[in-house]
């Protein structure tokens, strides 16, 4: 492995981990992830703690909670202040670039439809290359950002356009570097870490997928028992859909995997498939584009790994994962440090299989309101998920809590049974210390209107008033407290 291994991330959106053959589904086939997982390590415990779009993305660019970042609901703008995984990579040698859905802003909303800008500068977080776009579901035809407020418009299909860019970005990689001009200039010495985010598999008001990929389904499909018979028929035509978009997703991978194969890169690139979270598809009868809920389907997402000499071989790492252990664990892979900001841990120890690495026994898991966009009462709950079981409480009264091992549909809750009390009682308990650490309350959705301006800028959090949303981040916070510099 190089010392610095090149990052390519190709993180999705809404594909749950139990839609792909990798995890057990049997009606599709996947042969590109389903090689990424034979030649690296499948991750089977990545929680998804906030299975919303803006919260997931939140913490995996700056290791911190939502309770910190003020990530609560989606469409909000980022503090320019945090210090995000582009900036620490970028200051320690990466090229680093973003192309495709980031989430991060607030973009054209309330309008979701059609062209909307992330500005350049700290809305970017660091990321030096750009060619993304905040939010839209025009999947054919739509558009990135360029550089000096300006869009662009591809051709085709959104997996296949967010490669093109992507590819243009590694291509310029690859030139010699005869003289430094600029960041543009980079040689093949020059480590890089690359984020891909297609909407894909999300839903939209359009068309979803080229027809090709409907061809690849199996004329029926199949639903799991914890679907009720009322929302069987509504979740079967859009299962299709969801599938559909998930065949381009590997497609995309495909040719992913193909480029860097044929660039020579496939030895020190670290290349990582994932999705930020999943979908009921009407499990527990609930709606079927329906996520922010506690259930498997919503909260355990794909997580897969290529690096040789450390993720290979088709592995399985069982270690509990949090979005918010991304940052520091990616900085542990390739030898940085991470800020002082972050909250997750590195586990990078424990994702190599090193005896005696550190784990953590249980992540928190959240929804802060009845909806994605607003702060709206209802369906506020928190809870708990470890290895073997999952735990939730409504601030309404409702418990839940599944054996996860023995019920993974979760057909079966435990929480009247006497036998499971003790258990429920420690599960419990672990809640409490989890939300006391992030000095968080469960309570309703609209106590935490003060949180945002006007402009909808995160100007509290849970530990009180914070400063300006446009202050520039305190750049000593990239250091250790024991570093002479």
């Amino acid at each position: 492995m190089a010392n610095k291994p090149n990052i390519v991330y190709l993180l999705t959106d809404q594909i749950r981990a139990c839609s792909l053959p990798v995890y057990g589904d049997t009606q599709i086939e996947t042969p590109h992830i389903d090689r990424l997982a034979q030649e690296g390590t499948v991750f089977s415990n990545a929680v998804a703690t906030a299975p919303v779009c803006t919260p997931y993305r939140s913490m995996l660019l700056t290791g911190r909670h939502p309770q910190t970042t003020g990530h609560l609901i989606n469409f909000v703008k980022t503090r320019h202040d945090e210090i995000g995984l582009g900036d620490v990579f970028n200051r320690n040698g990466y090229r680093t670039a973003w192309v495709g859905k980031w989430h991060l802003h607030t973009g054209s909303f309330p309008e979701i439809g059609g062209r909307d800008y992330v500005p350049e500068g700290r809305d970017r977080l660091g990321f030096q290359h750009w060619r993304g776009y905040n939010f839209h579901t025009d999947y054919f035809n739509g558009t990135v950002n360029l550089d000096g407020w300006r869009n662009e418009r591809w051709k085709g299909y959104e997996t296949d356009a967010l490669n093109r860019y992507a590819f243009q970005f590694l291509d310029e990689a690859r030139k010699p570097k005869l003289a430094v001009k600029s960041m543009d200039d980079m040689d093949d010495n020059t480590p890089f870490c690359l984020f891909i985010s297609p909407h894909q598999a999300h839903s939209t008001p359009d068309d979803f997928a080229p027809q090709k990929y409907y061809n690849r389904l199996p004329e029926k499909l199949q639903l799991p028992e914890n679907v009720p018979e009322k929302q069987r028929e509504q979740s079967l035509k859009i299962y299709r859909h969801y599938l559909a978009m998930t065949l381009a997703v590997d497609d995309m991978l495909g040719d992913l995997m193909a480029y860097l194969e044929k660039t020579g890169r496939v030895e020190n690139t670290l290349l990582i498939f994932g999705s930020d979270h999943g979908t009921q598809g009407g499990a527990q009868g609930i709606n079927f584009w329906a996520k922010k809920k506690p259930y498997e389907e919503s909260i355990k997402v794909p997580l897969i790994m290529r690096l040789p000499g450390v993720f290979e071989d088709n592995r399985t790492c069982d270690t509990l994962t949090s979005p918010v252990d991304l940052f520091p664990s990616l900085c542990g892979l390739c030898g940085i440090q991470p800020p002082r900001t972050v909250e997750g841990y590195d586990l990078s120890a424990s994702w190599r299989g090193e005896t005696d690495a550190f784990e953590q026994d249980a992540v928190l898991t959240m929804n802060f309101g009845a909806t994605y966009d607003y702060l709206v009462d209802g369906d506020e709950w928190r809870g708990v998920r470890t290895k073997t079981h999952s735990y939730a409480r409504w601030l309404d009264g409702p418990r839940m809590l599944y054996d996860i091992e023995t019920d993974p549909l979760q057909m079966n809750n435990l929480i009247d049974d006497p036998e499971a009390e003790p258990l429920a009682d420690e599960m419990e308990n672990t809640l409490q210390n989890l939300m006391d650490s992030r000095n968080d309350k469960l309570q309703p959705a609209t106590s935490y209107t003060d949180w945002y301006d006007a402009q909808r800028r995160i100007v509290r959090n849970a530990h009180g008033p914070l400063g300006d949303p446009e202050d520039e981040p305190d750049w000593s916070l990239l250091n250790r407290f024991d570093s002479p510099y």
